[in-house]
């Protein structure tokens, strides 16, 4: 249909925009675990990389006159062994996250015992809120990692946000 100049059209096409409804099925839902074997070696190696210099992390004697089992991780490495849990959770279609809109809102940790050299960390994620604030999608995952003695190690809150939803 052409438009004539001057002249209003009797056929137009409305487009409206609307918000998709967040997806919230996935609250509630638990992911299978993903199990990490401590090497003193990547110890030693994300030591270096964020600049931790107490010996602790880098020498087993020095961590054994500390009281440690063997060379302890850094606090923060436990998102070497607590983020392959995530993965499955951030990409489960039943979330529904648009990873090209997607930010990093947060992370918040509650250490527990410390983890070793030769601890096998086992890692269970879930997913605790979806909800919707200024036009953007916030979602909530929580981890909780236990060494092999059923001893936890961390408990994670993971926020992710997505604009525009």
């Amino acid at each position: 249909m052409s438009k004539v100049p001057g002249q209003a059209s009797t056929n137009r096409a409305c487009l409206e925009s609307r918000a998709v409804p967040l997806k919230t099925d996935a609250i509630g839902k638990e992911y299978p675990a993903t199990t990490y074997e401590v090497g003193r070696e990547k110890i030693r190696e994300y030591a270096n990389a964020v600049g931790a210099e107490n010996p602790v992390h880098h020498d087993r004697d020095a961590a054994k006159d500390a009281g440690f089992r063997d060379v302890v991780a850094p606090p923060m490495f436990c998102v070497v062994y607590s983020a392959p849990a995530m993965g499955p959770a951030i990409l489960d279609p039943d979330v529904g996250i648009n990873l090209a809109a997607m930010l990093h809102g947060s992370q918040e940790f509650e250490w527990g015992e410390p983890v070793c050299s030769g601890d096998e960390i086992t890692t269970t994620a879930s997913c605790k809120e979806i909800y919707e604030k200024d036009g953007k999608g916030f979602y909530v995952f929580e981890t909780v990692s236990t060494n092999q003695d059923g001893g936890q190690v961390v408990k994670g809150t993971w926020t992710n946000i997505v604009r525009g939803v």
